[in-house]
């Protein structure tokens, strides 16, 4: 039997990168999984993964910048798939390379909509699933941008650092309904990190030369693991952590 035998999850950003990790690590696991991204063609393509591993799966094309989209993706998760006892909010969204003085309104808004309002809004959304159903897990994301500082990142190490008191604070309020709230803050080669590394080459190198472990992490192999020991009952003390999944690069342990 799975670590997550005949739960149910919703995974956020799952068409891609870390959240398409996780959802197929929490299939292999017993899990069903809604799969939520704005980009419904990579979501179709990692829900007909989950459906291969001998899951249920449910797409869910949707914009967590938006607080209705929000809702609606945990409306359908619990209605299309019997409950909602995992949330995992892994999309996110950044322009780097933009200084803190030619940010427009535009973009700050837009970053602190999807990180920060994202997971509040499903996060809000989904309490009374997750409490009713017995083993409620919440993984959120911080990033080293946030923790460390990241020059030309500001807003997105601003919201997520906000999405660090959010989890801090609902743990706090939660942990009387069952439910747990804990953070990854990865390092891994997503798409995103990956085609960074391709224009800044030298600094990719630079940056694995500073990491104990010497390489960027893998979505599957190093990050979708930590992410099923929090959801399953293995970490039913842990709540209220953020859990640097970096190769030992971060400062903050």
């Amino acid at each position: 039997m799975g670590r997550l035998e005949n739960r149910v999850a919703l995974v956020t950003g799952a068409g891609q990168g870390i959240g398409r990790a996780i959802a197929l690590a929490f299939a292999r696991e017993g899990a069903d999984v809604a799969v939520a991204d704005q980009n419904g063609e990579t979501a179709r393509d990692t829900g007909r993964q989950v459906e291969a591993l001998g899951r249920k799966a449910h797409v869910v094309q949707c914009d967590v910048g938006r607080p209705a989209e929000c809702t609606r993706a945990v409306d359908e998760t619990v209605n299309r798939l019997g409950g909602l006892g995992i949330l995992v909010n892994a999309a996110a969204w950044a322009s780097p390379g933009i200084p803190v003085v030619a940010v427009d309104d535009e973009l700050y808004h837009r970053t602190m909509d999807v990180c920060a309002g994202g997971s509040f809004w499903t996060m809000r959304a989904a309490h009374p699933h997750l409490k009713a159903s017995g083993h409620g897990a919440v993984i959120n994301f911080a990033s080293s941008a946030g923790t460390e500082g990241m020059a030309g990142n500001a807003v997105y190490a601003a919201a997520k650092e906000a999405i660090r008191g959010l989890t801090r604070s609902a743990a706090k309020e939660w942990g009387p309904d069952g439910i747990r709230v804990n953070l990854i803050r990865p390092i891994a080669a997503s798409p995103g990190l990956l085609a960074w590394a391709e224009e800044n080459p030298a600094m990719r190198k630079a940056q694995e030369a500073m990491m104990p472990l010497g390489r960027l992490g893998d979505c599957d192999d190093d990050i979708a693991p930590v992410a099923v020991f929090l959801a399953s009952d293995e970490a039913r003390y842990l709540t209220a952590a953020t859990v640097p999944a970096d190769g030992g690069a971060g400062t903050e342990r």
